[in-house]
């Protein structure tokens, strides 16, 4: 079945028209500019609006490694996070010592003009970004479903949640090898569901599969393997219960609302 989309109201988007354009893989747009203001700045002013931002360094997980039992187990998460999450950010941090890049300014930045870098770089960057977002969009108290505007829009581009779950489920479950499935914002202002190959991400200029990811799932054989083995469909279909919708429309309210 071919994707419908669904586009948003950019009211706040133009307001930010005056942010340098930026010659991305998501394109020279508000929603690129928009995006940057909100990693960047976060609340500035009197906006109040919570920081898109990913740092260099590694964050907290957040919740226990058991806590996302038994649709992930602990010992998958303590080795996820501990082992591949925490190198991806090791390597990160010699990539952008190596090449110059300013630390203290968003990885978004370097994500969206990541064809001027390293393959060390795009490796790596890709992988602690990607990572980063992973743990943010999942919560011991997940599960259910999205409401508000985010679901108002999910049903707007898809038709319904079950045919946005479907959809969704679907790019995850078809990735060839590992990779990510993804929610996003394109450039277009419109939601669309995607995936990308290894480490990459839709944040890339050099991504097939372009826009500002509101979830993405792992879907590295290292995410779900020792609970899961090969089934990879069965752990694409327990993320439902642990999916951090309050997280999820948190990035969507900030690009959409202003």
């Amino acid at each position: 079945m071919k994707n419908k989309t669904f586009k948003v109201s950019r009211r706040s988007f133009l307001s930010h028209s005056s942010k340098a354009t930026l010659m991305l893989g998501i394109g020279s747009s508000a929603i690129g500019s928009a995006f940057l203001t909100a990693c960047g700045e976060g609340g500035s002013g009197d906006d109040d609006r919570p920081s898109l931002s990913t740092g260099f360094d590694q964050t907290s997980l957040g919740y226990d490694y058991s806590a996302l039992e038994p649709h992930i187990d602990a010992m998958t998460m303590e080795i996820h996070y501990t082992k591949h999450a925490a190198a991806y950010a090791n390597n990160l941090g010699e990539a952008a010592s190596e090449e110059g890049v300013d630390v203290g300014k968003p990885l978004e930045e370097v994500m969206m003009n990541i064809s001027k870098y390293s393959t060390k770089m795009r490796n790596n960057g890709g992988g602690h970004y990607n990572h980063e977002l992973f743990w943010k969009i999942m919560s011991p108290n997940g599960g259910g479903e999205p409401s508000g505007d985010l679901r108002q829009a999910i049903d707007g581009a898809f038709g319904s949640y079950d045919e946005f779950k479907t959809q969704f489920e679907d790019a995850a479950k078809g990735r060839f090898g590992s990779g990510w499935g993804w929610l996003v914002l394109d450039k277009d202002n419109l939601l669309k569901i995607g995936s990308t190959p290894n480490q990459d991400n839709p944040l890339m200029d050099v991504s097939d599969f372009q826009g500002i990811p509101l979830m993405g799932i792992d879907v590295w054989e290292h995410a779900y393997y020792l609970n899961y083995q090969n089934r990879r469909p069965d752990y694409v279909s327990a993320f439902w219960n642990i999916v951090n919708w309050d997280a999820v429309a948190e990035r969507y309210n900030v690009l959409v609302q202003g």
